[in-house]
Parts: structure tokens; sequence; C-alpha cells
């Protein structure tokens, strides 16, 4: 009897609750009955214990992971982070990081030489290197520059200098960072650690292409000494203490000085024109123009490796991991001891790689361990699924000369032509075209890993690519992640599962479809174009966007570019960080405590909307990493 009253009981203090959200709903839109509704329920409940009890009863799980509480979408300029955290700039484009540098001037007249020696523009990925338990070296990409910003005549009337200024605005800067005692960080402009790593610093080009005559210029005729890197994005980290750079859109630096250019079809598959994307390097560095230098293209586009430690080391060009367009590079040491990298092509209709070394990882000899990216296999993805399913088996498609059609008779000469033209290698042996492969990532458990599909105009239209499996949607201007399980956990296994651990999409402009995203997708944390990725060593994945900041029609609601945090066991996403008008939020490593985190922010005020982060005022907007911490100094996200 006692048992059914209190049934009775909690069945109408249910009715109850469901009144008080009917009342509250109609009062306040969803989103506000979520933050204001939820505090009226909560006084609700306090005042009645038997509903207390009810209400944990029927409430969803939550991630156990995830311990801050989301912060809303926001169109400001500037970059919020989650009650009880702070974040501070630790630096900015333009800044000195060579002794003797002058600081930064934002008339735009500062030469070649002062930027040589001054962070590079347009941070991307980076990767932190402890030196001590206070001190450690930042290795940061500088994917590109934007000549409005960079030139006070805004690339109108460029000289030799300019042009050497724009190239030492790109590449790599490798720098110090203290933490001082009430935990905050700042750069040592006077570290001998520090380097400029830039367009037009020499490189050696190792493995399979190395030599070969596809790679051999007139400025370079034994094929192995290449200068520069540039348009690196994405980066990786190696156990035995390199950086790994990764050369995305090396195609828009070449233009040819005659117009009537016949172009072989490798050139135009990696997208390469007779115009350049404004650069104008050609002009006054021939490496650059097509007409007299047309194998220069096929020096970039590759992962490149950086000792850190030495300032004097010779950065190295890694052919093994083929030529494409460079997202990042996600290294594992396989249970056998074999290193494998998940590699990313960016571009629509591009595709998903995976590198495995011949020899194996010695975790007793770092210094053994430095050319195990000279020599191994590299596989592309191809992925099966039932007709509708978001999930099913891929294999991975050894990309080696000789085998699965990659012959003379189909183009490819020797194997360096398969790494120099692993594009076309992809397409010959049958692999999927995905919606752009951009970051991967392995969990810290070794059992899975992530790679963020950010969209694909294209998807379903005439250019043939098809939809269904992990690209389920015409024209996707929103993106999804994928994930996969390799078969018993090894990851040199040709087989995997896979399935979609989240289709992000606007559930608040649509319904009933994919458009609306999956079943974790609400509008309190709703993105698109998911680009970075990464974990920290709890788990925890953190999803970066790189997206439409329209904040209006299919993105209404979205705001400015974010970083939110997932579970990926529980499916759960909160948003962490929103970052100011028109950047993308790109770049995320972790201190070893992982109590603080860095995160870059990206071309703020891109294409001349109204940013002045982070000085404010009348400042130019420049691209910046900032410093995340708990204000209690906790870890990040926990």
């Amino acid at each position: 009897m006692l048992k059914n009253q209190l049934q009775g009981d909690a069945d109408r203090l249910q009715d109850n609750a469901s009144d008080l959200e009917t009342i509250v709903d109609k009062a306040v839109s969803r989103r506000g009955f979520l933050r204001g509704g939820a505090a009226a329920m909560g006084l609700f409940l306090a005042a009645n214990p038997l509903a207390q009890a009810v209400a944990a009863a029927t409430k969803p799980a939550t991630s156990k992971l995830i311990g801050f509480s989301a912060v809303r979408a926001s169109t400001a300029d500037t970059f919020i982070v989650p009650e009880g955290y702070s974040a501070q700039p630790l630096i900015s484009w333009g800044d000195p990081i060579l002794r003797g540098a002058p600081a930064f001037d934002q008339s735009g007249t500062q030469n070649a030489a002062a930027q040589a020696a001054q962070f590079g523009d347009n941070t991307d990925g980076m990767s932190l290197f402890p030196l001590s338990e206070d001190r450690a070296l930042l290795a940061v990409n500088n994917e590109y520059t934007n000549y409005q910003l960079l030139f006070a005549h805004k690339g109108d009337v460029m000289t030799a200098d300019d042009v050497r200024k724009s190239q030492a605005a790109h590449g790599v800067s490798v720098f110090e960072v203290k933490q001082n005692a009430d935990g905050t960080w700042d750069y040592l402009n006077d570290s001998a650690y520090n380097r400029r790593i830039t367009a037009y610093t020499e490189m050696e080009l190792t493995g399979p292409a190395a030599g070969h005559d596809l790679v051999k210029t007139k400025a370079d005729p034994t094929g192995t000494k290449v200068l520069g890197t540039f348009n690196n994005c994405a980066n990786g980290q190696t156990p035995w203490g390199t950086y790994l750079t990764c050369e995305e859109n090396f195609n828009g630096y070449f233009s040819s000085s005659d117009a009537d250019i016949k172009l072989t079809a490798q050139q135009k598959r990696y997208g390469i024109k007779a115009k350049d994307r404004g650069y104008q390097w050609a002009k006054f560095d021939e490496r650059f123009d097509l007409a007299k230098e047309s194998q220069e293209a096929n020096r970039h586009g590759w992962v490149v490796e950086i000792d850190p430690f030495d300032p004097t080391s010779t950065p190295k060009k890694r052919s093994a991991l083929g030529r494409f367009k460079h997202e990042n590079a996600a290294l594992t040491i396989n249970k056998d001891g074999q290193v494998v990298v998940y590699l990313g092509d960016d571009e629509r209709g591009e595709h998903l790689y995976k590198f495995v070394s011949k020899d194996r990882y010695n975790a007793n000899d770092m210094k053994a361990n430095r050319n195990l990216l000279e020599e191994g296999t590299l596989y592309v993805a191809r992925f099966n699924a039932a007709e509708g399913e978001l999930k099913g088996k891929g294999e991975w498609v050894e990309l080696t000369h000789g085998k699965n059609g990659l012959t003379k008779e189909n183009g490819f000469d020797d194997q360096a032509a398969v790494m120099i033209f692993a594009r076309e290698a992809a397409t010959q042996v049958g692999a999927t075209t995905m919606d752009r492969p951009e970051w991967v990532a392995v969990h810290p458990n070794n059992k899975t890993v992530f790679c963020t599909l950010t969209n694909n105009k294209h998807r379903g239209k005439k250019d043939g690519q098809p939809v269904g499996g992990p690209n389920p949607r015409i024209n996707n201007k929103y993106g999804q992640i994928v994930r996969w399980w390799p078969a018993n956990e090894d990851h040199a296994a040709a087989e995997f599962d896979w399935d979609l651990m989240v289709i992000a999409g606007n559930p608040d402009v649509h319904s009933g479809n994919l458009y609306a995203g999956s079943s974790n997708i609400s509008n309190e944390n709703m993105f698109n174009s998911p680009d970075g990725l990464g974990f920290d060593d709890a788990g925890r994945l953190w999803i970066l966007t790189d997206g439409k900041y329209s904040n209006k029609d299919d993105f209404a609601g979205m705001g400015n570019n974010q970083m939110l945090c997932a579970d990926p066991e529980s499916g759960e996403i909160r948003r962490f960080a929103t970052g100011p008008i028109a950047c993308e939020i790109t770049g995320l490593t972790f201190s070893p405590d992982q109590r603080t985190m860095f995160v870059g922010v990206q071309h703020p005020g891109e294409k001349g909307k109204p940013s002045h982060f982070p000085a404010g005022g009348d400042s130019k907007p420049r691209s910046t990493i900032m410093v995340v911490r708990r204000n209690d100094g906790g870890i990040i996200g926990a």
C-alpha cells in the first residue's frame, strides 16, 4: 500500500514537473528554458525530495569526462571560455622571437628582415616539447599571410623585398615558453632555441622521391635540396622528439609567365594553374614560375620533420608519406612497434591515408628512431557500407608500385612516381572520395581513430562524387566526424570498422533529415565545418571549427567559429570556447600536466571583417595563440 501511495505521489510530481516545464516553455524559447526554466525546475525539486528522486531516475546520462558549463554561441570580437576559466594572449603575428628583432609595426612598412625574425602569420597546428618543469618549446605552423594586413600597399605594388617578406611570414616558428610562479605563461624572445623556418629555408628531400628526375630543377640538379616550406596547415609530434609540419595548399603559390602554358594532368590534379592566388612570388622568385621551373611544385606537398631542439638542424621532407594537400600527421606506435601515421588530404573529393613504417620504434634509443619515416608503406582508405547505413567496414589499399594497378602501363614508372602523384595512385586503386578529410586524432587508448570531414559542396553533383557511407549528404554544408576501429586493435591491419561519431547540422533550420545533425546535436551545441581535432590525456576529444560565421540562414545561431569538447563514449558535446569575428579556431596542444591549453586564433577580421583582436581599439587584427587555464589550477575540461 505504501509502495502504491509513493508511486502515486511520484506520478503526480512528474505531472507537476511537466506542467511547470510547459508553463516556462510557453514563456521563453527552448534555449531560454534550458537556462531559465531549468533554474525554476531546480527550485521546485529542492523543495520536493521525492521529486528529486524521480528526476534523478529519469535524467539522461551525462558525460563523466566533461566538467564545465557550456558557453553560448557568440558574434563578439573576443575569445570566450567557460565560467571558471581564463584566457590570455601568448604571442601574436609580428611579435619578435629572434634576438634583436624589432617589435611589431602595424603600419605594414617593416621589411623582410624584420618579418624573418618575428612570429609568422596565421598560426595553425602546434606542439609543445617540454624542457623542464616550467619551460618548453612551442613549435607552431604559420600557414599563410593576408596582403591587406601585411603591406601598407595591400599587395598592389610588389617588390622583391615584399615577396621575401611574404615568404618570411610563412613556415614554422619555434620558440621557448616559460610558466611563471602564478601559473601564467610567457614566451622568451631571447632564447637560443628560437628559430624561424620559412619559404626559403634549406631542406632535405628524403625517401622514394629523393633524387628522382621528377624533382630535379635547374637550381637543384640533385633533386634532394629543397628551399622552403609554406602553407603549413596542421602538425604531428613524434615520441622521439621531432615536429611534423604538413604542407597543404602549395599549389596557390605557383604561376606562369607564359599565359599559354600547357599544364599536365598531374599538375591540374593538384590544383596548379597559370595564375596563382595573388601571392605574386613568381615575379621575383623564378622557382614559382611554371614556365621556368616546371617541376618545382613536385617538391612541395610533403610532411616535413623538424628537430625543434637543434636550431641548426636541416628539416627533412619525408616523401614516403606521399604528396598531397596534407592536413595533419597523427602518429601512433602500434602494438608491434611499427610507427603508423594517419594523414588526410584536405580537398573536396580527396582521400584518407595511412603510413606504416618498415622498421620498429626503439623506446630505449631515441636516435635510432630518427629515420623511421624514411621507409615504409603508404595505404589509402576504402569505406564500404550498405545503402543508407552510417557505419560499415573498410579496408586499407596498398600504394606500392607494381600492385593494385600501379604500373607503368597506368602511368606509374616507379615508387617515386606513386608517391609524387599519390592522388592519382589513390584514384587508380579505387579509394573512397571523402568530404575534405582534415585532422586525424588517435584516442589515448590507441583503439580508435577519428577524422574530421569538414564539408563538400560538390558531393552528389555532376562531378560524380557518390553519396553514401561516411559521406551521406548532397551539398554537405556542415561536416561530420568519422571514427574507425582497426581490426584486432592493430593499426597495421588491412581492415577496420567505422561509424560517424557526429553529423554536424542545424536543428533550428532543418528537421527530419540529416541536415539537422545527428542525435547528439542540439541548438545548444550546434556547429559547422569541424576542422581541428585532438585528444587530451583523459580521452576528451577537442573539436575546432573553420566554417561559416554569417550566423544566418543555414548557419543561424552558430555564431563565430568555436571549440567544442566531446566524450566519444557518451557522445555528449559541449561548446568550450568561441573566437573573435571572422576567425578560425585551430591548433591545439597541452602542458604535460594538462592544466594549460594552447589554442590558436587564425585570421581574425578575415576579408575585411570588423575585428581588432586581440589588442582592440583601432589595431590591426592579428592571428594569436591563446593560453587557457582554470582559475583554480585544475585540469582543463575536467
